[in-house]
Parts: structure tokens; C-alpha cells; sequence
């Protein structure tokens, strides 16, 4: 009896994880029409010259159709654009349709919506920014940080990004991306590639969020992710509860999440530090995990989910199935005896392995076409993993409800 009540104890502390807030002092001066004029005003090849000081904003900044225009701060703490009384337009700097723009060396807080959005853009550099959500990081936070979609030739460089509700620094339906030496934290994802091709994901620092780097493809947009690759990042304690608005896509991440890849193909993961995330260090699964654990608000997707539901019956050329990927030469710690027992996750690892939670996870969900005509594992969907004997990697086999659960598994050495 007394194991049993010590056991129930520590697994509710081992459950309560730290909500963060940030609360900085700020002393605003009135500068929005000058600043406003210089984003309406601004010409090709012009430099937006952003002052020192605190500045509070209630409409959105907006550049449109310009080219070789760069937007420059004074230094990420000097320079702080804040939207906390925002009353018009959804993101703090809006850039749609433009080519070669440079936004680096400034702060920019608490948009209604996105911090900085970019649209239809080619050629968009983010460098030196501060980019976040005072006050605790909660569901009422806007959704991203720095958000390029639909971009090509895009860089995300030397960022600080926290306290988003959905993800600190995303790539959505882009080619060409590079998203190197940033540090995101207190968001519920702190770097997502979604339907981007041509990623490189590298030296980074993602820790206390949700999840630390999400690769996720998903039904009814513009285009399907390919190629990416996440090397030399520094992925660890990334165990904050998902404070996702009920919903939203990212809302399937559990708690305690180094790296997920979700139904994309062609990902390299290796060479990274991936300590202290308490569900799963890299977790791989196919869309059709997420339509088959039904309808939890807290697990579904949108604004979305149901939407995205309808997307992937109307899109016959989605795939949902994870593959082509590659997992080798990282490295793992976990001090923590338990998983994170809020998700299905954390729950089904401790009930089938006890204190030894696998490092390494596919939900062993196979497409139609896994295998070839002769046999042998078609290399569109293999799931590659060389972590060495001391790493657990296993394939869980979801689709027989977990039965044929396999550590090891001899499918996973095609490296």
C-alpha cells in the first residue's frame, strides 16, 4: 500500500510542469504615425530606420509589393514595437508580395495575432529579433512569432522567439529555408516546418515548449513538404503543457516532445542533443494516427482539426503516412523516472515499458504502398534509425492496437 501511494505521488508532481511568464518594464514613447508613414511611404531599395526606445502601436505595420527594403532596429532590446492595444489588423509587421526584405535588429511584442507575418514573398530575412507575448504564455496569445508562408529563399537567423500558442518560428508551404542559431521558448511548438521543401533546421536551442521542432504535412494546401533536415540542435526540457486554443493542429503535440515528424517524407534528424523531453525524444506518426483517436478537443486540429478532417478526404494526392526518414548519430539524457502522464503518449510508455521510455517512436502505421512488388520495404516509406545499442527505438504498431509492439525493430536498419 505504501509503494502504491508513494508511486501516485510522485506521478502527480512528476504532472505539474511550470507555467512561464515575462512581464519587462516598458516606458512608450508616441511614435506610430512617424513609423506608420515610413512602412506607406518606404520605396524599393530603401532602409526603414526603426529608433531606439519603446514604442505602442494599435494598428498593424504593413509593406506591400516593395523590393530590396530593409526594416532595422537599433539592437532586439533597444528597439521594442509593441501591439498590446491593438485594435486594427490581426499581426503586428504584415509583408505580403514582395521580394528581398530584411527585418533585423529590433523587438516586437503581444500582436493581436502573428507578430510578424510574410506572404508571397521571395527573399525574406528575420535576423537579430526579440519576438514574443508578455505576461504569462496562455491560449490568448497570438498563434506565431515569425510566420513566413507561401515564401521562397527564406532565413530565420540569431531570433529569440517565446509564448506563442501555436509555434515561436514556422514555415508553412515554402521552399528554400534556413533556420539556423535561434532560440525559442514558452511556446507550445518552438519551430514547425509545415508543407516546406528544402528545410534545414540547425543549430538552434528549443527548449521549454510543448514540443521543440515540429516537421508536419498536412491535407488540402498548396503544396506537400519534402527534404528537410534537422542537425546539431540543442533539443531539451521541452515538457510546458500544451496551451494550444482548443482545436488547433498543434494541439496533438504531447507534452515532453523533442522532435515530431507528422506524414512528411524525405527528413534527416541527426547529430543533435535531445535531452530531458519526458514523452518522447523523436516521435514519427502518420496523419491517420490522428484520425483515428477521434474527436479530443485538446488533440484535434484547428481551427481546424475537423476542417483539416474534410481537406484530407477531398485532397487525393495527400499521403498521410510518415516515411523516408532518417534518425542517427544524435544524442539522448533523460533524468526523469516517469513520462508525461497528461497524453495517451506518456500513458502507453509507461504501461508498456515501465521506467525504460524509448528514446525513438514510429507508430508503425503502413501505407498501401510500404511494400513492393517483390517484398522488400519500399525506401518512400522506410523509417531509418542507426542511435547505436544503448537507444531504445521501437515500433509500436499502432494499427493493430499496439499488439505487435516491437523494440529494435529489424525495419528500422536501412541506414
Amino acid at each position: 500500500m505504501k509503494n502504491i501511494l508513494f508511486i501516485g505521488i510522485l506521478m502527480t508532481l512528476l504532472s505539474c510542469e511550470e507555467i512561464y511568464e515575462y512581464n519587462p518594464v516598458r516606458d512608450f514613447s508616441d511614435k506610430q504615425k512617424s513609423i506608420l508613414t515610413s512602412f506607406i511611404l518606404a520605396r524599393d531599395s530603401s532602409v526603414i530606420e526603426l529608433p531606439a526606445g519603446h514604442f505602442l502601436f494599435d494598428k498593424s505595420l504593413i509593406l506591400e509589393g516593395k523590393k530590396h527594403v530593409t526594416i532595422k532596429g537599433q539592437g532586439s532590446h533597444k528597439t521594442v514595437l509593441s501591439f498590446k492595444d491593438q485594435t486594427q489588423g490581426a499581426e503586428g509587421i504584415r509583408i505580403a508580395n514582395c521580394q528581398n526584405i530584411v527585418l533585423k535588429d529590433f523587438a516586437i511584442e503581444d500582436a493581436a495575432g502573428d507578430n510578424i507575418k510574410a506572404t508571397d514573398t521571395n527573399g525574406i530575412t528575420f535576423e537579430n529579433l526579440n519576438v514574443g507575448w508578455t505576461g504569462v504564455a496562455d491560449s490568448t496569445n497570438g498563434a506565431y512569432g515569425l510566420y513566413p508562408v507561401l515564401c521562397s529563399n527564406v532565413t530565420v537567423s540569431a531570433c529569440t522567439v517565446f509564448g506563442a500558442s501555436d509555434a515561436g518560428i514556422y514555415v508553412g508551404q515554402s521552399d528554400t529555408v534556413l533556420i539556423e542559431n535561434n532560440t525559442t521558448y514558452w511556446n507550445v511548438a518552438g519551430i514547425e516546418s509545415e508543407n516546406s521543401k528544402e528545410v534545414i533546421i540547425r543549430n538552434n536551442k528549443s527548449y521549454q515548449n510543448t514540443g521543440g521542432i515540429l516537421v508536419f504535412d498536412l491535407p488540402g494546401l498548396t503544396q506537400y513538404g519534402r527534404n528537410i533536415e534537422v542537425y546539431n540542435n540543442e533539443v531539451y526540457e521541452n515538457n510546458t503543457p500544451n496551451f494550444a486554443p482548443p482545436g488547433n493542429m498543434v494541439g496533438v503535440t504531447p507534452p515532453g516532445t523533442g522532435i515530431l515528424v507528422l506524414a512528411t517524407k524525405g527528413v534527416k534528424i541527426h547529430d543533435n542533443n535531445i535531452r530531458n523531453n519526458r514523452t518522447i525524444a523523436v516521435g514519427m506518426v502518420s496523419y491517420a494516427l490522428l484520425e483515428a483517436m477521434g474527436g479530443d478537443e485538446n488533440t484535434g486540429g484547428g481551427g481546424s482539426r475537423e476542417e483539416l478532417e474534410r481537406k484530407n478526404q477531398k485532397d487525393q494526392n495527400y499521403d498521410p503516412y510518415v516515411g523516408n526518414v532518417k534518425v542517427y548519430n544524435n544524442r539522448y539524457e533523460n533524468t526523469y523516472l516517469l513520462p508525461n502522464l497528461d497524453n495517451d503518449f506518456g500513458k502507453l510508455f509507461l504501461f508498456k515499458f515501465g521506467f525504460s521510455i524509448p528514446q525513438v517512436a514510429w507508430d508503425g502505421l503502413k501505407s498501401p504502398n510500404y511494400f513492393l512488388a517483390d517484398g522488400s520495404i519500399n525506401p518512400e516509406y522506410a523509417i531509418c534509425v542507426n542511435e547505436g545499442s544503448k537507444i531504445i527505438s521501437v515500433n509500436l504498431d499502432a494499427e493493430n492496437d499496439f499488439e505487435g509492439l516491437e523494440e529494435n525493430p529489424q525495419v528500422f536498419n536501412c541506414l
